[in-house]
């Protein structure tokens, strides 16, 4: 695939995941591989709604001056290509229904039929304390991924990391995850009012 064809592949998605809430201002990563050493990345001044030429940038995994202009994720995303084959695309994003149910469980359980048969349950991976976390993400996300067999995390009070080989599935999964979690909340809410 051409770079400028992943680009406005890669600014669409973004657009769309702003629009649902899943991005915020500047908060979010979204990147794609490109070569077995490089992958293009959002620049830490991206503002998700209006992705163009210049708020993506190409990285070698060899860490030059570009590493500066690039989202403060992209050492973990770097981690992640680097470690994990089947990564083409990696998407960090905080979902508000799915970071909310976070805070107050350990295990998303979907309820609704296909978030049942898309993603099945999903433990809630806690980080502990957030001071260190960014020191401790790079080799912990990519220490999940591959010995939970996984392809999707979902950290307490912090977002979700996912990665995959095509850009609609990952997109399809984290917005069935993000109903199935505003469901179960939904159910939750009705179970509180119910005098049964």
């Amino acid at each position: 695939m051409n770079r400028q064809n992943l680009k406005s592949k890669l600014a669409t998605l973004a657009l769309s995941m702003f629009r649902k809430d899943f991005f915020g201002i500047y908060h979010g990563s979204l990147s794609a591989k490109t070569e077995s050493n490089r992958f293009i990345i959002n620049t830490k001044e991206a503002i998700f709604d209006a992705i163009d030429e210049t708020n993506l940038i190409e990285l070698y995994f060899k860490k030059d001056y570009r590493w500066n202009q690039a989202s403060i994720d992209s050492k973990i995303h770097f981690s992640i290509y680097s470690q994990i084959s089947e990564a083409k695309f990696i998407c960090f994003s905080m979902p508000p229904f799915t970071t909310a149910y976070s805070l107050m469980h350990n295990i998303i359980a979907p309820k609704d039929y296909f978030g049942h048969q898309e993603i099945g349950s999903i433990e809630i991976f806690d980080p502990k304390q957030f001071d260190d976390w960014y020191d401790r993400a790079e080799s912990e996300i990519a220490y999940y991924f591959q010995t939970k067999k996984t392809n999707i995390m979902v950290v307490r009070g912090y977002g979700v990391y996912t990665y995959n080989r095509d850009l609609h599935e990952m997109a399809k999964q984290l917005a069935v995850l993000e109903k199935s979690c505003r469901l179960l909340m939904i159910e939750s809410k009705e179970k509180d009012y119910s005098f049964d």
